[in-house]
């Protein structure tokens, strides 16, 4: 009898034994297999799980967490060396992620990850915080370097998968994704919402990037921008009239930058509390101190090593 009824009452029927007993109600058929591991899933209260150096795990971890999992909404994976593209296919069956942490994933390129979660079939995780630093295969995907090419610009909601779908981020982590240009910058950096940005350690942003990046992203707050070697004062100039918001700003060895830059920063940026202009060869401490003196709410300016100096302004 218990077979003819539909798997959703079954479920709940199941769903009040102890696990020990739903495992052996799982054996009677494929039904029952179906209803036990529905009311496995439906008692998972696991909102948040650290599987962070766990080097050994690969793709099928991601495949066993979307299964059993759903109600996760905080991931972090970092340093899974082992973990590819492929699994990531299972991460849009997370369905409540907020934040996802996939560091030093070094296998993991942007196609597949998009796919995951940018996917046109459905709407994407309401996804707040996105980390994937470090991760040295991370490459755009190819529709958007074929039309940074052309005159033809992205559409604000692309159909095919895309990043730029996760309209409900608000941290994004690009640290050292060395394969990242302008031209993908670009066209996937527009998200209104996004209140932290890290896009350190990339040798292929200049200021075009920095100009797109800014007015893409007119909310951002915390920005790390620290061994951009090709940004310079001109590029400044145009992008930070659009951080009005901006409270924290890292510009540690960007080797090109002056204390014009400083003064733009001063003169547009009036909610800044912290700044980092350490290891940066064209600014002079005399400059520092007049930026200290224009924006005296400034409460911390790391600046060691600017102009040949060691020194750092605390207040």
């Amino acid at each position: 009898m218990a077979e003819s009824l539909p798997l959703e009452i079954l479920t709940y029927i199941l769903s009040f034994l102890p696990l020990p007993d739903q495992k052996e109600a799982s054996l009677v058929s494929r039904a029952w297999y179906s209803a036990a591991q529905n009311a496995l899933r439906e008692q998972s209260g696991l909102i948040s799980l650290d599987l962070s150096g766990c080097l050994e795990l690969a793709d099928g971890v991601l495949l066993a967490v979307s299964c059993s999992l759903q109600r996760l909404q905080h991931l972090s994976m970092k340093k899974l060396h082992r973990l590819t593209e492929a699994g990531c296919k299972a991460l849009g069956g997370l369905r409540e992620l907020r934040s996802l942490d996939m560091a030093e994933c070094c296998l993991v390129s942007g196609q597949e990850l998009a796919r995951a979660l940018g996917s046109a079939r459905g709407a994407p995780p309401p996804l707040a915080s996105l980390s994937l630093a470090h991760c040295s295969s991370l490459k755009p995907h190819p529709e958007l370097e074929d039309q940074s090419l052309g005159p033809k610009e992205l559409s604000p909601k692309p159909q095919s998968p895309s990043l730029l779908r996760l309209q409900d981020l608000k941290e994004l982590d690009l640290t050292a994704c060395s394969k990242l240009t302008d031209a993908s910058l670009t066209k996937v950096l527009q998200f209104p919402q996004l209140r932290r940005l890290s896009l350190s350690l990339l040798p292929a942003f200049t200021d075009r990037g920095l100009v797109a990046v800014a007015r893409g992203c007119p909310s951002v707050e915390h920005v790390v921008l620290s061994h951009c070697s090709c940004l310079t004062d001109e590029g400044w100039a145009q992008a930070a009239s659009s951080w009005p918001r901006l409270q924290h700003l890292n510009m540690s060895s960007c080797s090109q930058l002056t204390e014009q830059t400083l003064d733009t920063i001063g003169q547009a940026c009036k909610q800044l509390r912290v700044l980092d202009v350490a290891m940066c060869p064209g600014i002079t401490m005399a400059a520092v101190r007049r930026f200290q003196a224009q924006l005296p709410h400034v409460t911390c300016v790391q600046s060691r090593f600017v102009g040949g100096a060691d020194l750092t302004l605390t207040l």
